[in-house]
């Protein structure tokens, strides 16, 4: 590695930064740093929601900072799509590579200098050393560990290097790493969710590598010079950083700076309590939106399976979340969560933002956008629209339901052949004309009872025609379809003059 650790220094000092005033600041900042691998997923916008309701709970700050220093395992227009879908779910963050900030940049990438300038430091105070172990030894090492059936760990060998072996290997320009070296009997530590915790990592783990040969920070040392530098008072993650945490710690110790209060948040798993897998292709959010979920629904699901709020009641939106959730009262253990239960919280959040004149205007938009897409010759009246959307309340899941075969007939008009009518019922033609005059003389607010009852009372006078028979023919004319809403829904659905239209085809014959 040739770059020189510690000649690279910041060009501006920001005012406020702990970093450079080295007293802690009063307000509450948390972050969430997922890497731009791939799509966020359920667990992720999990763990963004907590640390978005823990800063807006206390008036503070909420920072997306993008762990893009894994080169290998990028994922291009990852980044983008992260920060899109926090804002598609209500969260957006108050700094972040899009909205930028008084302390960026907000990808680790383009942070090196200050990991360098953290590196040199350690390595000055000896907290830290270069490892010329090649890869073929490390790799042999872990073969060896694994063939005696224990855990493979660094054997600190390069620890003992002395100064002059380190510049005479400096001097051939053989490739290092740098490594932290973890003392004996590290200390005990108060988590928020977890309580008293304690790891004597150096006791099961070899010295850890913080810095990489290409130059880049391990996470060890990035998300603890970056959490700093960014004046971070309280970091929310995943419980799988939990046994990490007590190398944080030592790393703020030997850097000489006061680290965030820690709170680690249990996993969300699968119902039968398997982990979620980026192998699933249903975990990611991504997924979501195009299929027309709403942002409330998964907002919802995912915190009603977990803690941290009170009740696990359907249906709480985003400011519900934010007014009963204590960090304090989240428990250890894993939150399950059940998509089959989706149908349920889809139709919950859907029926309220159809009832919501703001929410019901901005479904409009989205169905008209939708229709004209897949009916590319019709126009849809926002007004007709809207109606459709009031009577099928309770009934939807999704918003996209009303694209599927089922309700085409709401948009296009089928084609019926006279044949096929007359094949149901020699008096297709008087039962169109019955209905017609129905709908001609009824008000203009007909609730479906009322005009379910006349439908029935009228129909059943017929001679030739079972009132079954009579309402599957009503059917086809108005849908094309054997089977779907009732006709009295049909009917109001597409309103007097539509169905008297699609009714003429009856009574024509």
């Amino acid at each position: 590695m040739k770059l020189l650790l510690g000649r690279v220094l910041l060009p501006v000092v920001r005012r406020g930064s702990r970093g450079c005033t080295g007293g802690p600041q009063k307000e509450v900042r948390v972050r969430f740093a997922p890497s731009p691998t791939g799509f966020l997923h359920l667990g992720g916008l999990r763990t963004a929601l907590y640390n978005y309701l823990f800063a807006k709970k206390h008036g503070g700050v909420f920072i997306l900072r993008l762990e893009d220093t894994d080169r290998s395992r990028l994922v291009p227009g990852s980044a983008e799509r992260i920060e899109d879908m926090l804002e598609w779910a209500g969260i957006p963050p108050d700094e972040s590579p899009r909205r930028g900030g008084l302390y960026g940049p907000y990808e680790q990438s383009r942070r090196l200098n200050f990991y360098h300038e953290a590196v040199q430091t350690l390595l000055e105070s000896g907290a830290a050393y270069r490892c010329f172990c090649t890869q073929q030894r490390l790799e042999l090492m872990k073969k060896e560990a694994l063939r005696s059936r224990e855990t493979p760990r660094y054997d600190n060998r390069c620890r003992h290097l002395t100064s002059s072996q380190v510049q005479e290997k400096l001097a051939k320009n053989l490739p290092f790493v740098v490594r932290f070296q973890l003392p004996s009997g590290a200390p005990s530590f108060q988590d928020l969710v977890y309580g008293r915790t304690h790891h004597n990592v150096a006791s099961v783990e070899g010295d850890p590598v913080i810095l990489k040969g290409d130059g880049f920070p391990t996470y060890h040392l990035a998300n603890v010079v970056d959490d700093y530098k960014m004046d971070v008072s309280h970091v929310l993650r995943g419980e799988e950083w939990l046994i990490s945490t007590t190398k944080h710690l030592l790393l703020y110790q030997a850097l000489g700076w006061p680290p965030p209060a820690y709170a680690h948040l249990p996993l969300l798993l699968n119902k039968d309590g398997s982990k979620l897998s980026k192998r699933q292709g249903d975990i990611y959010i991504q997924h979501f939106v195009q299929r027309g979920f709403l942002p409330d629904t998964l907002l919802d699901i995912i915190t009603n399976c977990g803690s941290g709020f009170s009740g696990n009641q359907v249906g709480r939106t985003l400011p519900e979340l934010l007014r009963q959730f204590n960090l304090r009262s989240t428990s250890t253990h894993s939150a399950l969560l059940d998509l089959d239960k989706l149908p349920e919280f889809c139709k919950v959040h859907l029926s309220r933002w159809i009832e919501g004149a703001d929410t019901r205007a901005q479904l409009v938009e989205q169905l008209q956008t939708l229709l004209q897409e897949k009916y590319k010759d019709v126009t849809f009246d926002k007004t007709y629209i809207e109606r459709i959307l009031m009577l099928r309340k309770g009934h939807l899941h999704l918003l996209t339901d009303l694209l599927s075969p089922d309700f085409s007939y709401l948009w296009i008009r089928p084609s019926v052949q006279q044949e096929e009518l007359q094949r149901l019922s020699s008096e297709a033609a008087e039962i169109g004309s019955l209905v017609v005059r129905i709908l001609q003389n009824s008000h203009k607010d007909t609730s479906l009872e009322l005009l379910s009852k006349e439908l029935k009372s009228q129909l059943q006078l017929l001679k030739a025609t079972k009132y079954s028979t009579s309402m599957k023919l009503l059917r086809l004319v108005l849908s094309g379809l054997e089977t779907g809403p009732s006709v009295a829904e049909m009917l109001l659905s597409l309103g007097p003059e539509e169905s008297i239209i699609r009714l003429q085809t009856a009574s024509s014959g």
